[in-house]
């Protein structure tokens, strides 16, 4: 396939993903992490104080906001009490923000996401140069179909929150440190110290790349390496020592920016009330830690970043309330992200990945114990890119496994691309292997309807691409028996209600609803509150009751051994008569009967 061809297929797969995404976000209300995200990141650059969400760094919150500058009529809402006095108000700072100072949130939110698009349209142009450079155009195009038509990254991609940042900082950070390993001169030393100093810009989670970098090093070493391995074993490691102190003073900067107003006396008790249920608590206190560190001018900027990563280890061991396969609990479940992956990805894709798989497995032919040690010191030395992508993967899995932090399968977005370029690697092999015609013509016609499978399914969800659930799980009205929050409902239908509510002439409706959007701020004089903890002996024959489903099912699932919280408040629904609508899949309308 010639590069001309090639480059121009690349080109309409990019653009198409763009507009799907930009005309698929237009009708969503904001999201739960985008009342926290983007007013942060506008206070960032307006007031050069990072005081909310700092659990978060600021970069992508930075470029989401940034649109917002040449909005005329913003305010700010700086006299109230969640920016003077509240530890981390983000909540109640957001939801002011947007909808209680007479702002533009529709257009504000809408320019805010523009960025975000921006960026999953250059996430697709770096995994499609790796996978070219390493497996030529066929799988590089390969890889791209598969991202463009991801409904997980479409659907995070078009909202302002950090997950596909995280993936876009893996794929920089470790292309640029393998180009460093390959030829590691003072050149590619710089520039993968800067990108890695990117990525940790982007998500704290990808703190993870300190052990993954130093693991690629010792593997490197250990089978790429010939003679004098010891002494290589220094060399890289003054070498990847001075990646991470470059990645370390590209924080400075940033940091130093969005600190610069924040006194140091308020970084210190933000690091004594945020940090008291640290696990590291048992060994020593982490905010003397970060104290230390914001009592030093030079420090400073550091501190805010050390916080930062220790607020999110934090709360990935706290964990989070969600349903999950008809059972509630805050502790997360080992088994969430394999099954939240199978039914939120394409059946099609898990078809070619089952392909690739047992193509690779035959590949092998000799038992797998026979020379075990050599062959597989041959594969990873002929192939150590794709053993890094590998090595990634299971990293990050494991590190999810273990998380008590189970709100969606977009936490695992950062071993995606890898995971595309792999299986399209794996895929375009055996299209070309044997020599049979009949057989191959039977590959390329299973591969042609996979494709267009896929293709068909995402399309057709449009524009509810967060709520896709493949053909195993039922499709997306199907989705809410298995799990919710981001999954399925982050309170990107409110508008949509408000619609159909208007459409039905409907002049009065109970709201509990779980988002970004403000049902009062949307319907109006219509909108009535509602709560699970409310007796359902307060509402009237003929009301109308929306419920979003992870309130639903939150208040409908069973407690897992040991979860003290109150639970079953939604069962009295199973008496009412079905839905009268479904907004979205995400916000279900009862009429009370």
């Amino acid at each position: 396939m010639s590069n001309f061809f090639t480059n121009i297929i690349a080109i309409l797969l990019l653009v198409f993903m763009f507009f799907l995404a930009v005309f698929s976000m237009a009708g969503d209300s904001a999201s739960m992490d985008e009342v926290a995200h983007l007013p942060s990141g506008y206070s960032y650059l307006t007031q050069r104080d990072m005081r909310l969400n700092p659990e978060h760094p600021p970069l992508i919150k930075d470029f989401a906001a940034f649109p917002l500058l040449f909005i005329d009529g913003i305010k700010f809402p700086s006299e109230i009490k969640d920016w003077q006095k509240d530890i981390n108000g983000q909540w109640g700072f957001g939801f002011h923000f947007f909808y209680g100072m007479g702002n533009p949130v529709d257009q504000m939110i809408f320019w805010g996401r523009i960025p975000m698009i921006l960026l999953l349209v250059l996430l697709g142009f770096l995994i499609f140069k790796w996978a070219r450079e390493r497996f030529g155009n066929k799988v590089a195009l390969l890889t791209l179909f598969f991202y463009s038509f991801s409904p997980t990254f479409i659907a995070h991609g078009r909202l302002v929150t950090t997950d596909v940042a995280a993936a876009a900082g893996v794929v920089l950070a470790s292309y640029y440190f393998l180009k460093f390993l390959y030829s590691p001169t003072e050149k590619n030393i710089v520039i993968a110290g800067v990108a890695f100093g990117i990525a940790q810009l982007l998500k704290f989670s990808l703190v993870l790349l300190y052990p993954f970098f130093f693991l690629i090093v010792f593997f490197w070493i250990v089978f790429k390496v010939e003679n004098g391995k010891i002494r290589e074993f220094i060399s890289y490691g003054i070498k990847l020592a001075l990646i991470f102190f470059i990645g370390f003073l590209v924080l400075w900067p940033v940091y130093q920016f969005h600190t610069i107003n924040i006194p140091t006396e308020k970084i210190e008790l933000y690091s004594q009330e945020l940090l008291k249920t640290h696990p590291l608590q048992k060994i020593t206190d982490p905010s003397k830690i970060v104290t230390w560190m914001a009592e030093n001018p030079i420090l400073k900027p550091w501190s805010y970043y050390v916080l930062g990563v220790f607020m999110v280890t934090e709360r990935a061991a706290g964990g989070h309330t969600t349903y999950f396969l008809g059972e509630i609990s805050n502790r997360g479940w080992v088994n969430y992200f394999p099954i939240v992956y199978i039914l939120k990805e394409p059946l099609p894709f898990h078809i070619f990945t089952i392909l690739a798989l047992l193509y690779t497995a035959y590949g092998i032919k000799r038992p797998f114990w026979e020379r075990t040690f050599t062959r597989a010191k041959n594969l990873v030395k002929n192939h150590f890119t794709e053993f890094v992508m590998i090595l990634w993967i299971i990293l990050y899995w494991l590190f999810s496994l273990s998380s008590n932090l189970n709100i969606g399968v977009r936490h695992l977005l950062p071993t995606f691309p890898f995971i595309y370029i792999l299986v399209s690697a794996g895929i375009i092999s055996w299209l070309g292997a044997g020599k049979n015609l009949m057989f191959s013509s039977v590959k390329y016609i299973i591969f042609i309807i996979l494709i267009l499978w896929q293709a068909i399914s995402v399309i057709s969800i449009y524009p509810h691409f967060l709520s896709y659930f493949n053909e195993v799980a039922g499709g997306a009205k199907n989705g809410y028996i298995y799990t919710v929050d981001s999954n399925l409902d982050w309170g990107q239908d409110l508008k949509r209600l408000r619609d159909w509510v208007d459409e039905k002439g409907i002049d009065k409706i109970y709201v509990d609803y779980f988002g970004g959007g403000d049902a009062k701020y949307y319907l109006k004089e219509k909108f009535r509150p509602w709560s699970g903890d409310r007796n359902p002996a307060e509402l009237q024959k003929g009301d109308y009751l929306a419920v979003s489903v992870t309130f639903l099912q939150g208040g409908r699932g069973m407690p897992v051994v040991g979860f003290d919280q109150p639970y079953g408040h939604y069962l009295w629904l199973y008496e009412q008569e079905p839905p009268v609508e479904k907004i979205g899949y995400s916000i279900f309308v009862y009429q009370i009967q």
